[in-house]
């Protein structure tokens, strides 16, 4: 199951992985499809189930971080929004969500420096611009988590991104940082419950909305193998990129082809689909269990 076009109610979004239906003028159903995007490039064949391992995950971080900020649930079913005909084709992939004012930026926290990090570093030092100690080797833990900011690109476009002085020229100084520091409280909570289930969180990216009263409310999908880097902490090792539960594999994949990180995207064969759905449930399983 990609996406559900046989609902009735009004999609007022698609997105890269997730599609919008309204509800009311205050909710929306937010659906997970299968679809994946890499390189910010969406992939033409499905990752199996992958829409329902997502909401899994992202049902149980909401709930876990709950306590730190306000997200988008209303606490309203899927069935009391959506037919018992219609039901199975959004069953364990929806949720009821506010409709929120975006956050026109994306937060990304970085614990350890890897992928364009790392290779920004080489380079130059620093990773979007923040000077970091010399000497780091790939895949390092940094000092303390850093807050690196990104644009939000449209579908086929790519994200960029930007200075934390810029992130303030987008959405003002005292957003900006109510959002930096937010998403490093969440980081950090999250590294700490992760490393009991033996899995390193080298950085994720959250996405913020303003409610009717301007609260900072979190957003779409949290600290899942499609926002976030996981590693097992068990092969963890400085100096090389561990593998992980999320798509990487597929981004490694898709690397290897040569291809020029432009659309389309080369056809991702049967059994690495499957295989990029084996770890996003192993990232499931280890967390929730």
């Amino acid at each position: 199951m990609t996406t559900p076009n046989a609902l009735s109610l009004k999609k007022i979004y698609s997105g890269k992985v997730r599609d919008l239906y309204e509800v009311d003028d205050k909710r929306m159903l937010m659906v997970a499809t299968d679809r994946l995007s890499a390189f910010d490039v969406i992939l033409a064949e499905p990752i199996p189930e992958k829409g329902k391992i997502l909401t899994a995950i992202s049902n149980f971080w909401f709930d876990k971080l709950a306590y730190l900020v306000p997200n988008h649930f209303t606490g309203d079913k899927v069935e009391d929004v959506v037919s018992a005909e219609e039901l199975p084709l959004v069953e364990g992939r929806a949720v009821v969500a506010k409709r929120l004012k975006p956050v026109a930026v994306e937060a990304i926290v970085r614990g350890y420096i890897v992928g364009s990090g790392w290779k920004e570093y080489q380079k130059n030092g620093t990773v979007c611009g923040i000077q970091l100690p010399a000497g780091l080797k790939e895949a390092a833990k940094l000092p303390q988590p850093i807050f690196t900011p990104s644009t939000k690109a449209a579908v086929g476009d790519h994200d960029e991104n930007i200075s934390f002085e810029q992130c303030e020229a987008v959405i003002g100084k005292e957003l900006a940082a109510q959002v930096r520091d937010t998403s490093i409280a969440l980081y950090t909570a999250a590294v700490d419950y992760a490393a009991t289930r033996g899995i390193i969180i080298a950085d994720t990216k959250f996405e913020f909305g303003l409610d009717e009263d301007g609260s900072l409310t979190l957003m779409d999908e949290v600290l899942t193998p499609d926002s976030s880097r996981f590693w097992p902490a068990a092969s963890y090792q400085e100096g090389s990129s561990p593998p992980s539960f999320d798509k990487q594999f597929v981004r490694d994949w898709l690397e290897s082809t040569g291809w020029d990180k432009e659309p389309p995207a080369p056809p991702v064969p049967v059994e690495v689909a499957q295989k990029t759905a084996d770890k996003y449930r192993e990232a499931l399983t280890r967390l929730t269990a």
